[in-house]
């Protein structure tokens, strides 16, 4: 979570489905073309009124591709089933929650960022999403992250299980670091793992239509249709701070941290990210 993983998706989609650009539903929100499989978690079995009326889109494909079913047994799971293979799903569950033979069913991308940069970016979604309802500082934030009491913890224990399988030939792991130095040359990787065979200039479409400035553009999550709220925001939040695509940057948590909390961190980073991922 916080790690490239929707920007991750959206290049994905692209690359199999829209890399010249004129796919009918590229205008959709990603998350009705590529489910996000642990969503239902996320939200009450009966949505409030606000949260349904912000929700009708995404219905409408959920019953389209699912007749009969019943989204309170899980739309965003039983719509990832339902939609044509192949199919790009999302999910932030670590592969040991995950179903023990992914790894020889499908291809499996994987995204990684440096730890402190994550608890940066968690904060800020832990307050701008009302579901987190997250009200203290920064630094108490980092205290939290660090003690596993967040969504998805530990962090070091998810990205260790995903890197001790880097080498099986159906997992390619992401660094985020690495996208943002050098976006073309990861696309290129990108592209071999699966096997799209794009042109250079179809590689080039899918960097400017996944940029951080155009997907800031599309950013379906802060605002709906025209200028409406997004019910399931924190408004104030979003005004002071920015939405779901905030910054886009490599190295804000150590910008932002106390000089306390900053060596703190460092230290659980050099303590956790021992096995082969330097984040020194």
């Amino acid at each position: 979570m916080k790690v490239g993983t929707t920007w991750t998706q959206e290049i994905i989609w692209t690359m199999k489905y829209n890399p010249n650009l004129d796919h009918p539903d590229q205008g959709l929100p990603i998350l009705e073309r590529s489910p996000f499989i642990d969503a239902d978690m996320l939200f009450p079995k009966e949505f409030p009124p606000e949260l349904a009326e912000a929700s009708k889109s995404f219905m409408s494909g959920f019953l389209k591709h699912c007749p009969g079913c019943d989204p309170k047994d899980g739309a965003n799971l039983q719509f990832g089933a339902a939609i044509p293979e192949p199919r790009v799903l999302k999910s932030h569950l670590p592969l040991s929650l995950m179903p023990p033979t992914m790894l020889e069913e499908a291809k499996v991308v994987y995204v990684a960022r440096d730890p402190r940069d994550v608890i940066s970016s968690c904060y800020h979604h832990n307050r701008m999403f009302i579901y987190g309802q997250f009200t203290g500082s920064l630094d108490q934030f980092a205290e939290v992250f660090m003690n596993n009491d967040v969504i998805y913890a530990p962090y070091w224990l998810h990205v260790k299980e995903a890197w001790e399988k880097r080498d099986h030939p159906n997992m390619h792991i992401l660094l985020y670091e690495d996208m943002k130095k050098d976006i073309m040359s990861e696309l290129r990787k990108l592209d071999q793992f699966l096997g799209t065979n794009l042109t250079e200039e179809q590689l080039e479409n899918v960097k400017k239509h996944t940029s951080f400035g155009e997907m800031q553009k599309r950013d379906y999550l802060t605002r709906l249709e025209g200028e409406a709220k997004a019910p399931f925001m924190d408004e104030e939040v979003v005004k002071k701070h920015g939405g779901f695509f905030r910054q886009g940057k490599t190295g804000d948590g150590k910008k932002r941290f106390s000089p306390e909390i900053l060596e703190k961190a460092d230290e659980w980073t050099r303590k956790h990210f021992n096995f082969g991922l330097d984040y020194n």
